[in-house]
């Protein structure tokens, strides 16, 4: 019912502009519930957004559409003009019934559309490099942008899921160096690890593999080649373990290094510097960031002949728009947020459209345990491993947990509340709504199947909690697709919290289901139903199971 309401509109505001004379680019019909149900079933402030392009009161304008509206709605539908320009939109009995049944019979689809059937997204994500088992940081970002992806997904984009890493560099280095010296260590050597060497145990297991494999050949070697092999080689299948647990995939994995194999690194140095946008100093290449509101100009090449992190991920970029997407997205800690803003400016200044990118940068995550902070370092290994944290809290709270809060927010992680089976726990409180409902049709002994059959009386669905569900469910193709336009996957966790405390209380202080009077009970069923369905759409998007039994 929202697509029509939303279309006539869009016919309403264009048939004003083209009586007019009109000829503007008018943002898109944003359709809302009202909270006040004396507002009608919906609203809309387009009229009030699309005013300036008239020349005139906003209320004026939305008088027009409204006459449009109401001349070419028929009965199902009525249009008035509120306030200083709103319009507001009531629905027939006979409207609100056609709308109930289009949401039952839509079944499991109900959250989910195509408005960006025949687009392209790419979501790069996690992009840790393999120097060790993922940890609770990159655990947020995997969970994000996975959930990014479902989203799209959702509405109909072909999804292509990356994964960037760089298994070269000084990091490596460190990370093979601290290999060796454990495996010396198996050999009787008392060298030590270096200040800033990785401590973890998985270290010394990695030098055990080279111990069985090589023996004592190795014991005097400077190079860093087989212990950098073996180490990328385990702590990579570490992290695509620890993601294939937590039910995250990638597509794409892209070498960093295969940047500068292809010579586009070269590429890209070489094209800013026809544009005028760097120059040399120092024995450093810079890029004149400042010229585009930096603070300071940025090295893209330092003096050693090392690229900083910008010129790779510049090249990385160009690559990305070379492939055709429509939209491109990336997942980053806050630790980018410097970063990525001369990266964008960069790309628009050698004529790429930067309004693809979208940059969702999270905060970082806090481990809370009895209410105090874990605290966490990665290299000396006194960190809280991604797996350790699904074995303690499951993947269901570990997955919705990451995601519950807006990304700008700093989350704190409660792991005593992530055990909870309460309704204080939000993850156990939206399952075991989806479970309760799937008991209430086991008890009544009616199948999904013989209900459909069945005349369902949209009409006695006259209690105001009700109403109110049907009014949440209404919207929650809306909710998936603004959560997906703007990359904010907290919406739909939101949604389904709202939806869930709404049927508990309808069940626990409402109303009876399985009533004696047999249409009453149908439609109650069927609402249930659609309630159900919707649980189980929303939490296949966040990849989170809905449970029959609890």
């Amino acid at each position: 019912m929202q697509e029509k309401i939303k279309a006539l509109l869009e016919q309403a505001r264009a048939e004003v502009a083209k009586t007019e004379g009109v000829e503007a680019t008018f943002p898109p019909v944003v359709i809302t519930v009202p909270k006040d149900k004396t507002h009608g079933n919906f609203a809309t402030n387009a009229a009030i957004i699309s005013s300036k392009a008239f020349g005139q009161a906003p209320a004026v304008l939305a008088g027009k559409m409204v006459g449009y509206c109401n001349a070419n709605c028929g009965s199902d539908l009525s249009f008035e003009v509120a306030g200083p320009g709103f319009i507001n939109v009531r629905l027939s009995s006979d409207a609100k019934s056609s709308a109930f049944m289009a949401l039952f019979n839509s079944g499991e689809r109900i959250g989910l559309s195509d408005i960006g059937k025949g687009k392209t997204v790419d979501v790069e994500y996690v992009s840790a490099n393999p120097t060790g088992p993922l940890t609770v940081g990159h655990g947020r970002n995997a969970a994000v942008g996975d959930v990014i992806s479902r989203l799209f997904a959702a509405v109909g984009y072909n999804v292509t899921k990356e994964y960037y890493f760089n298994d070269a560099g000084n990091q490596m280095n460190v990370l093979a160096r601290s290999v060796r010296c454990r495996y010396r260590q198996l050999l009787g050597s008392d060298e030590q690890l270096e200040e800033n060497g990785y401590q973890g145990e998985y270290i010394v297991d990695i030098a055990k593999d080279v111990l069985k494999d090589f023996g004592d050949s190795l014991k005097d070697t400077d190079e860093l080649k087989t212990f950098k092999e073996y180490a990328v080689r385990a702590t990579f299948a570490m992290i695509k373990d620890s993601l294939k647990k937590m039910r995250v995939n990638h597509d794409v994995y892209f070498n960093e290094h295969s940047l500068y194999d292809s010579g586009k690194i070269k590429e890209t140095l070489e094209l800013i510097a026809a544009k005028g946008l760097s120059y040399e100093k120092d024995g450093a290449v810079w890029y004149k960031a400042s010229q585009f509101g930096a603070e300071k100009d940025r090295a893209l090449v330092k003096s050693s002949g090392e690229p900083t992190y910008r010129l790779p991920d510049i090249a990385y970029h160009r690559d990305k728009f070379e492939r055709g997407f429509d939209r491109i997205v990336d997942i980053f800690g806050a630790d980018h947020i410097a970063q990525y803003p001369d990266v964008l400016s960069c790309l628009k200044a050698l004529g790429y459209d930067v309004d693809k990118v979208t940059v969702a940068i999270y905060q970082f995550v806090t481990l809370l345990s009895n209410g105090e902070a874990v605290k966490m370092s990665t290299r000396k290994a006194n960190y809280v491993t991604l797996d350790e944290l699904m074995d303690d809290v499951g993947v269901d709270a570990v997955r919705y947990f990451f995601v519950m809060r807006r990304l700008g927010s700093h989350l704190e992680f409660d792991l005593a509340l992530a055990k909870q089976q309460s309704k204080d726990n939000p993850v156990y409180y939206i399952q075991y709504a989806h479970s309760r409902i799937s008991k209430i049709f086991r008890d009544a002994k009616v199948s999904v199947e013989s209900l459909a059959q069945k005349e369902i009386k949209a009409e006695l669905l006259s209690n105001p909690t009700e109403q109110e569900l049907i009014k949440l469910l209404g919207t929650m193709k809306d909710t998936v697709e603004k959560a997906a336009e703007l990359c904010e996957p907290n919406r739909l966790t939101d949604y389904l919290l709202k939806l869930a405390k709404t049927f508990h209380h309808y069940y626990d202080a409402e109303v009876k289901i399985l009533v004696e009077d047999k249409d009453l009970r149908t439609a109650r069923l069927a609402l249930a139903y659609v309630v159900k369905n919707a649980i189980k759409c929303g939490l296949d998007i966040l990849g989170i199971s809905a449970p029959e039994k609890m």
